[in-house]
């Protein structure tokens, strides 16, 4: 497994990333409640297996259920080996309204404290925001509490994990920020836009939705009628993919690997067949310059429809 610098963190991960929200809680297309997902036992040997086979970056949250706590199992005797990477409780309310600027510190601060206990390590290698909007990303007492938190050396970087490109672009011009976790994949390619700022700025730059909650694989057929103009399109890469002798997730994570700006992609594992493959796609040839012109032609022309939140909020996903 190759690495690449994550940003200027002085931080070296590797290139696929394991995204620890499958294991902790019921998430991802079809996937209903915690009956459908991996036992403790077989999570936490999942994780052992996905660092002997060299996947050394770890994503969870403190709002991913059991994720910290597995994280945690798994690699207590093991935490020189591994990079990890949690994130903040969410901060708004449920009225959507934010805690006054006196009580945001608390609430950052116990937050990263939990997820040391469940993780077992008195330090985080990388804290960010959760569903840092443009509001949390310019409120000064937030930014503030985090900058603390790495002053401490309970936390070696701070960042924050965006939607919109206006959101990633606040992040990435404010120098708190050394790290951006944000959506890019396939069909939405916004977020390309930014990646070279990033790199002037010295942002490392994560990549999530890299297939989209599983819908850029075989899962993503027979959708619901609102999503059939999606399912459609999703189609049309597959000649792509058959030129390139791969399968549509395959080509997902290496477009998302061509950018030399990009620091890792997450992939959601909770298999070991989804992990061996993640594994296969990170190796061997990498797209070539025709190949990535073809795939960025082939963007989704709303992107402004592929919206996940609402999808799961319609039922879409179910």
């Amino acid at each position: 497994m190759k690495k690449r610098a994550l940003g200027k963190t002085g931080l070296e991960v590797s290139e696929i990333a394991f995204g620890g929200v499958e294991i902790g809680m019921p998430y991802g297309f079809g996937i209903h409640s915690e009956a459908e997902m991996l036992q403790e036992k077989d999570a936490i040997r999942l994780l052992c297996l996905a660092l002997d086979r060299g996947i050394t970056f770890y994503d969870t949250a403190r709002m991913y259920g059991q994720s910290e706590s597995l994280i945690g199992k798994a690699f207590k005797d093991k935490r020189d080996q591994v990079i990890i990477s949690s994130k903040c409780r969410h901060l708004r309310r449920s009225d959507g309204s934010l805690p006054n600027d006196s009580e945001l510190p608390e609430i950052i601060s116990t937050s990263l404290e939990e997820s040391l206990r469940e993780l077992q390590t008195d330090y985080l290698d990388l804290f960010m925001l959760h569903q840092a909007d443009v509001a949390i990303l310019e409120n000064e007492a937030i930014r503030e509490a985090f900058l603390r938190l790495k002053a401490s050396g309970k936390v070696r970087a701070i960042g924050a994990s965006t939607y919109s490109v206006e959101e990633t672009t606040l992040a990435i011009e404010d120098p708190a920020w050394e790290v951006v976790q944000l959506p890019f994949n396939l069909l939405d390619q916004r977020q390309g836009s930014l990646f070279r700022q990033a790199e002037i700025h010295g942002v490392g730059i994560v990549i999530r939705s890299v297939l989209l909650r599983g819908l850029l694989s075989d899962r993503g057929k027979n959708l619901p009628q609102p999503l059939l103009a999606i399912e459609q399109h999703i189609q049309s890469y597959s000649q792509l993919a058959e030129n390139g002798d791969m399968d549509l997730p395959t080509l997902a994570i290496k477009f998302a690997l061509a950018f030399p700006e990009v620091s890792s992609v997450l992939v959601g594992i909770d298999k070991e067949s989804y992990l061996l493959h993640a594994l296969a796609a990170g190796k061997g040839t990498m797209l070539n310059k025709r190949q990535i012109d073809e795939a960025k032609a082939l963007a989704y022309p709303d992107p402004e429809f592929i919206n996940l939140p609402v999808w799961d909020r319609n039922g879409w996903l179910t």
